[in-house]
C-alpha cells in the first residue's frame, strides 16, 4: 500500500488515531516544510517499510521520528542546507535498513555523526548527496558489512581516511561524484587504493575535469601530482614508526627482563664461561673445582646423601669433589648465580632424576642450562641417572628431557643390591679425571 501525503510549503501534523495493526509494507511518501506525527507508538508506524521525506524536518515531537519506524528498509530525507538543526543520530536504531539516501544535511553539525550509521549491518546502498561533511572516518563505517553501493556528492573540501572503506568488505561500487578533495597527504592513498581494488568500481567525477583535483590555499590542482610532489615521504609517519618501534622494543626489554630474567642472567654466565675456557685452557686437574655438579631434588637429599656421596667421594683414589647446593653453593649469593658458577665449575653435571625431579622448577632450571652448556661445548658433560621408573608417557611432557633420554644413554639406579656396585663402578669411572700426560 502507498500512502502520498503533500502540503506544499506548510507544516504538515500527522495524526495517528487508529490502534489497529495495518498489513506490514506501506510505503510512505511527504512534502511538507515541516512534518510532524502524533502518537508515534501507534501500530502503523511498525508496517511501514519505505518512507520518503522531502522535509527541512521530520519530527515526532521534538524528536527525529525516523527511529519509529522500526520496520524502515527504505528511508530517503531530503532537506536544504539551511534547515533548522535536527538531531538524526537515532538513524542507528533503523537495523532493518537497507537503502539510505540523505540530501541536503548539514553532518558536521550531528554530535553523533560517528555512530549514526552504527548497528546497520544490512544496509546495502548509502547516498550522501550534498551533503556538509568535514571528513569520512573509519568509525563510521564500523558496522556497515553488507554496503555495497555508495555515493558521496559532497560540495565542500573534505577528506576521505585511509581507515574508512575497510570496514566495507562487501563493497562493489562507489561514486565520488562532483567533490572536492583537500590537498592533504591524509587524502594521498585514495588513489593508490581505487587502484589495488579489482572488485570494486570507483569511480571519480566532477563536471568539466578530466582527472581529480584537490583544492588548497594555491587553487585547483591536480591530485596525482600533487601526491607525488609531496606526499612520497611522510615524515610524520616515519617518526611514528620510529618511535612506535622504540617503545614496542623497550616493552619487550621490560617483559623479557620479568619473565626471563633468570634464565637471562645464567646465560650470560654461561657465555662468560664459555669465552674464558676458549681464550685460557690450563690442565683439566686445575680447570674446574669440581668433579661433578649434582642436580637433584630437595625430597631427594636423603639419597645423595646416604647413597650418592659415599659412592663417590669416598671411594678412591683418585677421590672426587662432588657439588651439592645444600652444602657447597656461596652464602648470599644469588641463586641463579651459584647456580651457574658450580655448573661451570665442574667437569660434569649429573641430574638425579625422579617425580620430585620433574615436579621442581629449580631442577627444570638447571636441566636448562645443563643443556645450554652441552650445546655450547660439545662435549659429553651431562649424565642422567633415574632414580625411579618413570613411564615415558609421563617424561613425554618434558621435552628437553625427553629428547636426552633417546639420544643419551643413561644410568638406571637398580634396587638389587647386588647390582649396586656395578652401578658405582660406572658412574665413578665416568667422573674420574683424566691423567695428565708427561711434561704437564
Amino acid at each position: 500500500m502507498q500512502i502520498n501525503i503533500s502540503s506544499m510549503w506548510y507544516t504538515l501534523n500527522i495524526i495517528i488515531g487508529s490502534n489497529s495493526t495495518p498489513k506490514p509494507g506501506i510505503s510512505l511518501q511527504l512534502s511538507a516544510t515541516t512534518v510532524s506525527f502524533q502518537d508515534c507508538w501507534r501500530p502503523f508506524f511498525q508496517s511501514v517499510v519505505s518512507l520518503t521525506a522531502i522535509t527541512e524536518r521530520l519530527l515526532c515531537g521534538s524528536h527525529f521520528a525516523a527511529r519509529y519506524f522500526t520496520s524502515l528498509q527504505y528511508f530517503g530525507f531530503m532537506s536544504v542546507l539551511s534547515a533548522e538543526f535536527v538531531d538524526m543520530t537515532d538513524l542507528n536504531t533503523l537495523v532493518e535498513l537497507r537503502y539510505l539516501m540523505l540530501k541536503g544535511v548539514e553532518l558536521y553539525r550531528q554530535p553523533g555523526l560517528a555512530i549514526m550509521f552504527h548497528n546497520l549491518t544490512k544496509l546495502e546502498t548509502l547516498n550522501l548527496i550534498t551533503c556538509r561533511i568535514l571528513s569520512l572516518e573509519e568509525e563510521m563505517s564500523r558496522d556497515l558489512h553488507s554496503l555495497r553501493q555508495m555515493s558521496v556528492h559532497i560540495p565542500e573540501e573534505f577528506s576521505v581516511l585511509e581507515s574508512f572503506p575497510e570496514p566495507l568488505t562487501n563493497l562493489r561500487y562507489l561514486l565520488l561524484y562532483s567533490f572536492r578533495l583537500d590537498c592533504s597527504c591524509d587524502n594521498a592513498w585514495l588513489i593508490a587504493w581505487a587502484e589495488r581494488q579489482p572488485h570494486v568500481q570507483v569511480v571519480f567525477y566532477h563536471p568539466g575535469e578530466a582527472d581529480v583535483t584537490c583544492k588548497n590555499e594555491n587553487g585547483i590542482q591536480n591530485f596525482a601530482r600533487y601526491s607525488a610532489a609531496n606526499c612520497s615521504l611522510d615524515v610524520g609517519f616515519v617518526l611514528f614508526l620510529c618511535t612506535s618501534l622504540g617503545l614496542l622494543l623497550f616493552m619487550l626489554v621490560v617483559l623479557l627482563h620479568q619473565l626471563a630474567r633468570e634464565y637471562l642472567l645464567a646465560f650470560c654466565h654461561i657465555i662468560r664461561g664459555w669465552l674464558e675456557e676458549a681464550v685460557r685452557r690450563p690442565n683439566p686437574r686445575g680447570r674446574y673445582l669440581y668433579d661433578a655438579f649434582v642436580s637433584y631434588s630437595g625430597r631427594d637429599e636423603r639419597w645423595v646423601v646416604e647413597q650418592l656421596l659415599p659412592g663417590l667421594e669416598q671411594r678412591g683414589p683418585p677421590f672426587l669433589r662432588l657439588c651439592l647446593h645444600s652444602r657447597d653453593f656461596q652464602l648470599g649469593k644469588d641463586i641463579v648465580g651459584n647456580i651457574t658458577d658450580s655448573l661451570y665449575g665442574s667437569r660434569y653435571t649429573v641430574c638425579v632424576v625422579s617425580h620430585n625431579y620433574l615436579r621442581s622448577n629449580w631442577c627444570s632450571l638447571e636441566l636448562r642450562l645443563a643443556t645450554l652448556r652441552l650445546l655450547v661445548e660439545q662435549r659429553d658433560i651431562l649424565i642422567l641417572v633415574f632414580l625411579e621408573d618413570i613411564p615415558p608417557r609421563q617424561l613425554s611432557s618434558h621435552h628437553r628431557l625427553a629428547r636426552l633420554v633417546k639420544t643419551r644413554t643413561y644410568l638406571d639406579w637398580p634396587r638389587d643390591l647386588a647390582m649396586q656396585p656395578a652401578f658405582w663402578d660406572r658412574l665413578w669411572t665416568k667422573l674420574v679425571p683424566p691423567e695428565p700426560h708427561p711434561g704437564q
